[in-house]
């Protein structure tokens, strides 16, 4: 396993417990790996996957990190593949044939796919090594981000005699007991196995602060820590907002959220990722994925409405081991926002029910027509139409999700496709009227293979940029070539897809039970008050609270978050020298004795000289 990580990923040694888990799953066993983020989990699956005969399945619930992984995976060398919603009936067979007969590693799917009838037949026929399911919290009605469609995940053992005895490799970074033990039991382990890391992330600082200036508490961040980061924000106006003010005041920053375009997300990552911009403002979705390991500080400008995802979000700093900062700004307003959001979240069931009957309307869908059905969903469309307030229509969509009615994907993004109608010789003989129309013909069979005798993915910024054109007047000539009859041109889609499990179903017939709608209710309200007492409550250190909600009940002071360096100072000023012992101590405890990675730890942190050296004084007594 060494030789396979070494030779694919170029690491010399493991993380915590990945050669555990893969050990694990080499014998065959059914594991539950919980690492936190930045733990390494793709790692568990991908080298033992590549260590046996036959295709990995990999079933998640982000298109985006889908994409991200196979991506990462083929630049190894590696072959992987991906279907997800909006790809065509043709994409789909092709790359379920490739699965099957075509040598690749690796199979990318949503949790939607695995109960087609089409996936079903096909996986089938598969040489399956592993079953592996990324995000596994979301199988869990106890998790924070509860999907339907990853309860028929069990069921693919049952589709062939290979697939009844694959292992399954559960991944999550946010699991208490609780859910952890109810994703075993969705995915009908064959034996209870938990292989968990330690939460503790030493080198991690959190800090709370309650600050009615937001704006101006960020600028001090980016000021006083060097390197990169990231703040997180709830919504992309404020993501805009936000990176503007920081640009206006000398600091390298760029919004970046899911109304952008596929093509400007990916170069902001990438500009991101090579330090060409040094902060990303971003709603929750960024940093999903991406292993950027000096991330020096994560901010949250708005309050998460759970423990798990902050924990998530404020994980992607110090992934190096470094000393990092995660602050969360908050005040009275983020409270009272949280309070409310149980009441937007979960609109009163009849207007539900509403909703549900008004979407089958809108698609022009009768009474007993729909199963198995993907189309097009507009939401403003669709809230215009009937004078609904978007939000608290799209929430009481996403519950009707959760009853399994039906699935509202992620927005997705389907390039333009051209392809030419005439042949090459005829090409040449068609008097296009303009030299410059010429001119651009030759720039895109430059550009491009394959037009002749398919479909073809374009990008026409992409063109535009080569050609030296603007965007719409690539359009525009796209178009006329179309009306000339010379291509067809298929303009780039970008949308969300409602996949519909269930026939349009009378009133009467729509199971939303009272009981299940209240129990949802609280167990967010829950979660929600769970976030709220950790913030309001100083009273004892941030990373054993947070361990403790995971968990892991027994954990040292960490020493370097907020209440603990307050307490620290308050401590200094009454027993000086006390609280430097109690660090080393806690320090030598981690290491497990071992004074030298102690004293390594201390040198990674972010203490001055002075500091170092009388720390490292009382390690050598």
């Amino acid at each position: 396993m060494r030789e396979i990580l070494k030779r694919y990923w170029g690491y010399d040694s493991f993380r915590p417990m990945q050669e555990e888990i893969i050990s694990s799953a080499l014998a065959g066993k059914d594991t539950l790996s919980i690492l936190p983020t930045g733990g390494g989990k793709s790692i568990c699956f991908q080298v033992p996957a590549m260590m046996k005969e036959g295709i990995c399945i990999v079933i998640s619930p982000l298109i985006a990190l889908m994409k991200d992984q196979v991506q990462s995976l083929n630049d190894r060398g590696i072959k992987a593949l991906a279907i997800y919603s909006g790809m065509n009936y043709r994409d789909i067979d092709i790359t379920l044939d490739n699965a099957i007969y075509g040598d690749y590693k690796f199979l990318y799917v949503s949790p939607e796919r695995v109960r087609t009838e089409l996936f079903k037949s096909r996986v089938a026929k598969m040489n399956v090594n592993y079953l592996v399911v990324d995000e596994s919290h979301c199988i869990s009605q106890w998790g924070y981000d509860f999907r339907p469609d990853y309860l028929t995940i069990a069921q693919i053992r049952t589709y062939s005699d290979i697939l009844e005895s694959v292992p399954i490799i559960a991944l999550t970074a946010t699991a208490t007991e609780q859910v952890a033990q109810d994703i075993m039991d969705k995915l009908d382990f064959r034996g209870r196995n938990i292989i968990r890391s330690g939460f503790e992330r030493p080198n991690l600082s959190y800090v709370f602060r309650k600050v009615e200036d937001k704006s101006g508490y960020l600028l001090k961040i980016a000021e006083k820590v060097p390197g990169t980061g990231i703040v997180y924000v709830g919504r992309r106006k404020t993501a805009e907002d936000v990176a503007s003010f920081l640009q206006n005041s000398g600091i390298s920053a760029h919004a970046y959220h899911a109304g952008m375009s596929r093509e400007m997300r990916s170069d902001i990552q990438d500009k991101w990722k090579s330090n060409q911009y040094r902060i990303i403002v971003a709603t929750n979705a960024f940093g999903m994925g991406i292993d950027k390991p000096d991330v020096r500080f994560v901010c949250h400008y708005n309050m998460p409405d759970s423990i798990e995802g902050y924990f998530q979000e404020a994980g992607r700093a110090g992934r190096d081991g470094n000393r990092s900062y995660t602050v969360l700004l908050w005040n009275g307003t983020d409270i009272a926002r949280l309070r409310q959001i149980t009441k937007v979240n979960y609109p009163p069931l009849d207007y539900i029910r509403d909703i549900y009957q008004k979407v089958f309307t809108f698609l022009g869908l009768p009474y007993e027509s729909g199963k198995g059905m993907s189309v097009k969903f507009d939401l403003q469309a669709f809230s215009k139409r009937y004078r609904l307030h978007a939000v608290t229509a799209y929430y009481a969509i996403k519950y009707i999700e959760m009853a399994g009615y039906w699935s509202l994907t992620d927005e997705l993004d389907i390039p333009s496709k051209i392809q030419f109608i005439v042949n090459r010789d005829e090409l040449y003989r068609i008097q296009l009227g303009s030299e410059e129309m010429d001119t651009f013909i030759k720039v895109v069979l430059r550009l491009y293979t394959g037009l002749f005798s398919e479909y073809v993915s374009i990008d026409e910024e992409y063109i535009a940029k080569i050609g030296r054109y603007a965007v719409n007047v690539v359009k525009d000539k796209l178009i006329r070539l179309s009306r000339m009859k010379i291509l067809t041109y298929i303009p780039r889609i970008k949308s969300p897809m409602l996949n519909i499990n269930n026939e349009r179903l009378e009133e009467a017939n729509l199971r939303l039970p009272q009981s299940e709608y209240n129990e949802r209710v609280e167990r967010l309200a829950g979660r929600v008050d769970s976030m709220i007492d950790l913030v309001e409550d100083g009273s004892e250190c941030r990373s054993v609270r947070l361990l403790r909600y995971f968990g892991q009940e027994s954990s040292s002071p960490c020493g370097i978050c907020d209440v603990c360096l307050s307490k620290k100072e308050h401590d200094r000023r009454d027993n000086p020298g006390v609280e430097d012992k109690l660090l080393t101590d806690r320090l030598l405890q981690q290491c497990g004795g071992d004074r030298y990675k102690a004293s390594l730890l201390l040198k990674q942190s972010c203490i001055d000289e002075e500091e170092y050296n009388r720390l490292i004084g009382l390690l050598k007594e």
